[in-house]
């Protein structure tokens, strides 16, 4: 909570000005806001897209230990409902995440997936996620081992997620999932995470954050935690700029 400062009715009324079709909401491990995203998107005649960044414990969502260097022992991954089965899933998941992984954050695991997988498009998720992870610490090998068993629980239905938000780290990330695109075949996405709906609401945001963390403003950057500007809600026209050399993933 208290991670995007983004109010529902203006997210779906901003998309609309830019033309979009459709736009998901994929909050923290939670679904809180998906039947008033749902109401909004309608009432703005574009299609909602209704969906969850989930937690994904590194190992049983029933150990509560710290594992593969973080603390929480979890890693991001996108989920979207592509119907009602995939929807009714996905409350599922989100629901026994709370129920029986939660350790930090509601925290489901592969078991989970496997057994709720019909009717969800998966997406490997950003900088926090395993595939990315794993990339920046444990090396190319250990991503695609990763990355087939994302393929094997979801086949045609799961895609490698790049992003350029401006994070440093993702440079070294995308290079990865390019790789492994090109060995593995997998699909790619290229998705815009937004934390905030317009550029000038970077500072707002800032503050949100802050409160968030127990931090200060004026605390050293170095100190707290800091999102990058580029967070917001980017036009098709953006996007298609910013992944000129990646049509195909602009098309997904």
């Amino acid at each position: 909570l208290l991670d995007g400062g983004c109010h529902i009715q203006q997210m779906a009324g901003v998309a609309e000005e830019l033309g979009m079709p459709a736009l998901a909401v994929t909050d923290h491990g939670n679904l809180f806001g998906a039947l008033a995203h749902y109401q909004s998107c309608v009432d703005a005649g574009i299609k909602p897209i209704l969906g969850c960044e989930v937690y994904v414990a590194i190992g049983s969502r029933h150990e509560r230990v710290a594992a593969r260097g973080l603390q929480h022992a979890s890693n991001h991954l996108v989920l979207l409902a592509r119907n009602e089965t995939g929807w009714r899933n996905l409350m599922r998941l989100v629901s026994k995440g709370y129920t029986e992984g939660f350790y930090y954050n509601p925290r489901i695991d592969k078991e989970l997936l496997r057994e709720n997988s019909e009717g969800l498009v998966c997406l490997s998720g950003c900088v926090s996620g395993e595939i990315a992870h794993l990339i920046q610490q444990e090396g190319l090998a250990e991503a695609e081992a990763a990355a087939r068993e994302y393929m094997e629980i979801f086949g045609d239905d799961y895609y490698l997620e790049i992003q350029r938000h401006g994070i440093d780290i993702e440079e070294k990330v995308n290079d990865g999932i390019l790789r492994l695109h090109a060995k593995l075949g997998v699909p790619l996405v290229a998705s815009n995470d937004f934390h905030f709906l317009k550029k000038e609401d970077h500072a707002a945001h800032d503050a949100l954050i802050c409160i968030q963390t127990g931090k200060m403003i004026a605390d050293p950057p170095s100190q707290r935690m800091c999102y990058p500007q580029g967070l917001y809600m980017k036009s098709p026209d953006e996007m298609k700029e910013l992944f000129a050399d990646l049509p195909e993933a602009i098309e997904n």
